[in-house]
Parts: C-alpha cells; sequence; structure tokens
C-alpha cells in the first residue's frame, strides 16, 4: 500500500506539474486578432516567434466578424493585439479608451497621416476596379465607367456592411463629390450593380467570369489572384480613389503589453515590412520597397475628415436602403 500510495502521489505530482507547464506555456502565447491575408498572419506570427521564442495564437475573419468578437468578449477580453482593415475601427476604439499609447521605434519611417499614438498603419491599399478582360466588355478607366450600359448586370460590390474598405470608399466618394456621389449610386443600382459579400466573395465571380468589374476590388487581393495567374486588370480610377490604412494597435485590456508592444515591433521591422509587400500590401514604412504601384502613382482622394468618419453610420444606412439590404 504504501508503494502504491507514493506512486499516486508522484503520478498526481507529475500531472500536476504537466498541468502548470502547460498553463504557465498558454500565458506566455500572444493573442491577435486579425483582418486581412492569413499567409500574411502565418509569416508574421512564425517570424515572431522565432525571434522571441512567444508562441502567436490568432483569429482570421473579416474587419465585421473580428470587431463582432472583439465586442461580444468585452467582459473577458482574448486579444492582445488587433489588426483591422478600418482605420475608424482603431479611432472608434481609441475613443472608448481601449487601446495602449505606444509608439514603436520602427514607426519613425510610417508616414505621419498612417499612426497615432495608440495605433499605427501595418501596410496600405487602395480601392480599385478588378476588370475581366476576357469580359466583352470596354476596359474602364473611372467609376463612372461601370454605371453605362455595356456594364449591365455585371458589376459586383463588396457590400459596405461587411467590408470597411468598401465603406470607407464610400465615404470618400461622398466627401469628394457630394450630391453627384449618389447620382453615381443610383445609376449603379439601376444598371444591376450587385452587393456580394466581403471582399472575395465580390472577386471572385469576376475571376470566373460571370460578372464583369468589381466596384472598390482591394487591389492587394486582386495583385495576388494576378500573380496566380488569373485574368484580371486592376484600374486605379483616373477622379481618385480611397487609400486605406490597416491599423494595428495593442489593447489596453492585453495581459501581455510588453509582448503585444514587441509585436508591434516586428511587424514594422525590416522582415515584417518585407513579408506585408510580400502580399502585394504597400508597406507601412516609406522606405520599404512594394511589389506594386504606391502612393505616388495613384490618385488618392483627401483623407477622412472627423466628420466624415462621424457620417458613415448614416451613410450606411442610405446606402443600404437604396440596395434594399
Amino acid at each position: 500500500m504504501p508503494i502504491l500510495s507514493t506512486t499516486l502521489t508522484t503520478l498526481a505530482r507529475s500531472l500536476l506539474a504537466v498541468g502548470l507547464c502547460a498553463a504557465a506555456s498558454s500565458s506566455f502565447a500572444l493573442t491577435v486578432y486579425t483582418a486581412g491575408p492569413e499567409g500574411l498572419m502565418k509569416t508574421l506570427a512564425a517570424g515572431y516567434e522565432a525571434q522571441t521564442g512567444v508562441k502567436v495564437d490568432y483569429f482570421q475573419g473579416t474587419t465585421g466578424k473580428v470587431m463582432a468578437r472583439l465586442e461580444a468578449e468585452a467582459a473577458n477580453p482574448q486579444a492582445d493585439v488587433l489588426i483591422s482593415a478600418s482605420w475608424d475601427s482603431a479611432v472608434d476604439l481609441d475613443k472608448r479608451g481601449w487601446l495602449l499609447a505606444y509608439e514603436s521605434p520602427n514607426a519613425a519611417q510610417v508616414p505621419a497621416q498612417y499612426k497615432a499614438p495608440s495605433y499605427v498603419a501595418q501596410g496600405l491599399s487602395a480601392l480599385a476596379i478588378a476588370w475581366n478582360p476576357a469580359s466583352n466588355t470596354p476596359r474602364p478607366s473611372d467609376w463612372a465607367d461601370l454605371a453605362k450600359p455595356e456594364y449591365k448586370d455585371l458589376v459586383n460590390m463588396p457590400d459596405p456592411a461587411q467590408s470597411g474598405t468598401a465603406l470607407e470608399l464610400l465615404s470618400g466618394l461622398e466627401a469628394a463629390n457630394s450630391a453627384s456621389a449618389w447620382s453615381l449610386f443610383e445609376s449603379l443600382k439601376a444598371n444591376g450593380m450587385n452587393l456580394a459579400g466581403a471582399n472575395a466573395q465580390a472577386l471572385n465571380p469576376v475571376l470566373q467570369g460571370a460578372k464583369a468589374a468589381v466596384f472598390g476590388a482591394v487591389d492587394y487581393i486582386t495583385y495576388s489572384a494576378q500573380a496566380k495567374g488569373e485574368k484580371v486588370d486592376i484600374i486605379f480610377p483616373s477622379s481618385g480613389t480611397v487609400v486605406a490604412a490597416r491599423p494595428m494597435m495593442v489593447l489596453k485590456s492585453s495581459k501581455n503589453q510588453d509582448d503585444a508592444k514587441k509585436f508591434i515591433d516586428y511587424v514594422l521591422s525590416d522582415a515584417g515590412q518585407q513579408a506585408v509587400a510580400d502580399t502585394y500590401l504597400i508597406p507601412a514604412r516609406a522606405d520599404v520597397k512594394a511589389k506594386r504601384p504606391t502612393l505616388v502613382e495613384i490618385k488618392a482622394l483627401p483623407e477622412a475628415s472627423a466628420q466624415e468618419r462621424d457620417g458613415r453610420e448614416a451613410l450606411l444606412k442610405r446606402f443600404s436602403a437604396l440596395f434594399a439590404r
């Protein structure tokens, strides 16, 4: 009996030790919630872990899904770092006091408009027209071309209720063009433009030939498809488009704030920004070379004002009503 008792005691201690080790190991894991290319997140997680020894767990989804999960966990926060596809989400969370102020030393080469005391761009993208040259439609050069009869029922748009970048595009066009922007939206509706879920859902029918073009395609997704051999052109409209910065931020509720700061540092390092460039995003750092057209080659609409950002909820309601969503 003493031998058995001793054996059981030893086993219990061993199991307890294993449990404690597992708990200790998981306590050092960093949790990142991210919208954007999954391949990029895998690369960044692997690089960060190799450099620091800290494991990265992540949840990948659209900006809408990521923000919904963050809100659902408000009483018991799980995320340490958030990477969004919508600059508005960072502005909103900062106003609510959810973000930790941190300026990475690697952010020195990030242009001033793409960083703030509590968040900084991971990379940038621009909204474009994705056009299938085999669609038997004329090559478009501006947004209004997609409202022409040749494009009747052949245009998709990412649903701005699901895509933060699509909402930014609507907002930018409205701010730049006022009433004429709504005339364009109404013409697109009358011409049969379809709201087709998130960004990839809008693009896939164009790649397959069922549709001719995407109004407001996320350029890096389209460049990636092109690099894989898909027949698709990326056209930046002559009248201007929205440049969408993808903000990274450390949540104030994080229990791993030091590691979270180091993750931001890593993403803004040479290796991290090269990984960003490899996914056809424009790197946040101006000194890192992109693999696609950069900001100097794209006519960008003016940066959004606070008034414009505040009006986006009403804009979405009006646009959704127009398209009977």
